[in-house]
């Protein structure tokens, strides 16, 4: 994960630390796979009550989507195809980006 020196990631940086940020961020950094509610609960570090708060509605807005089933987990992973997705992914490495770019300017004042 990247984490700043406050130890935020660059999404929750911006947009705090709710936990749809924090299952948004979770997603984003691996969006390569798929999970369970629980996993993504566990990933995420928030209650899978919480979750289920507003889950329903990530998958509306097609955030997320479900990938498959296996015994009675469904699986979800980020919803790779929504713009609103690939614009949370862009805010995510700009800001990255600008960390990055703080740091180092940090780094020439030290020197």
């Amino acid at each position: 994960m990247n984490r700043s020196s406050n130890n935020k990631t660059p999404l929750r940086l911006v947009f705090g630390d709710s936990p749809t940020s924090k299952i948004l961020d979770f997603l984003i950094d691996n969006q390569e796979f798929d999970y369970s509610l629980t996993n993504i609960s566990e990933g995420a570090e928030i209650a899978w009550s919480t979750l289920h708060e507003f889950w329903s509605d990530l998958v509306k807005l097609g955030i997320v989507r479900k990938t498959r089933k296996i015994g009675r987990a469904e699986l979800y992973k980020l919803n790779l195809e929504n713009p609103l997705v690939k614009k949370l992914i862009e805010i995510d490495i700009l800001v990255s980006k600008q960390l990055i770019q703080l740091e180092i300017e940090k780094q020439k004042i030290v020197a």
